[in-house]
């Protein structure tokens, strides 16, 4: 069986937060209301890096401004967002990293708290066909604002995994997992190699007492 090797996105695979950046590049396309969505938006963002982000508010907020927009206009809306704001996010040692564990005969996966209407694209550009991330509704195609099953989200992402371990027949024998994030620490403390990057200094701080490692993939 192949060990796991496992990545978080936002501001580990990429220099960024693709989710944060989604909202400031609709504000940007003037697609919501600039000054009550930049402000919100930067609150939401602050909430997450103080530990205490209400993930149900803020999907609420994030999906908002997707629920009367046609398939064909969000395909070409996040198309620009892939080649304005993702595409200088994309790192070099990130990519190669990836591929150190291709490689290697690792299955790679991502899982993340951002959701799959921004993501997907963004992993399938890393190379990487495998991932779990908060799931939108959607009805004919539009997506209703609402999400479905478990957030990917702290303790969240802990139990979206193993359901994937179950249905998938793996384990986290020999497994990776990379992330930046003090949100991330209940599946820092469940797989077997964890791994800080450009970590938060509460991470960082974790990592080194617990004697994890810790790399940059910017320097």
């Amino acid at each position: 069986m192949m060990p796991l090797a496992i990545f978080d996105l936002d501001n580990t695979l990429i220099a960024g937060d693709s989710d944060y950046s989604w909202g400031a590049f609709l504000v940007a396309q003037n697609r919501v209301d600039q000054v009550a969505y930049k402000t919100m938006n930067e609150k939401f963002l602050a909430d997450y890096e103080a530990e205490n982000l209400d993930i149900l508010a803020y999907l609420a907020f994030s999906l908002s401004p997707l629920i009367d927009m046609s398939p064909s206009d969000l395909e070409q809306l996040h198309s620009k967002f892939m080649d304005q704001v993702i595409r200088p996010m994309m790192l070099p040692k990130a990519l190669a990293l990836i591929e150190k564990h291709r490689e290697a005969g690792d299955r790679l996966l991502v899982i993340t708290a951002t959701n799959r209407f921004i993501i997907e694209p963004i992993v399938h550009s890393l190379g990487i066909n495998e991932f779990l991330a908060t799931e939108p509704e959607t009805i004919n195609g539009r997506i209703t604002g609402k999400i479905v099953g478990t957030p990917t989200f702290r303790e969240g992402k802990v139990q979206r995994l193993n359901t994937w371990l179950d249905d998938n027949n793996e384990t986290l024998s020999g497994s990776y997992f990379y992330s930046d994030s003090i949100n991330d620490l209940p599946l820092l403390q469940k797989v077997a190699n964890p791994v800080a990057v450009d970590p938060d200094e509460n991470l960082r701080q974790i990592a080194e007492d617990k004697g994890w490692n810790t790399i940059s993939l910017r320097d």
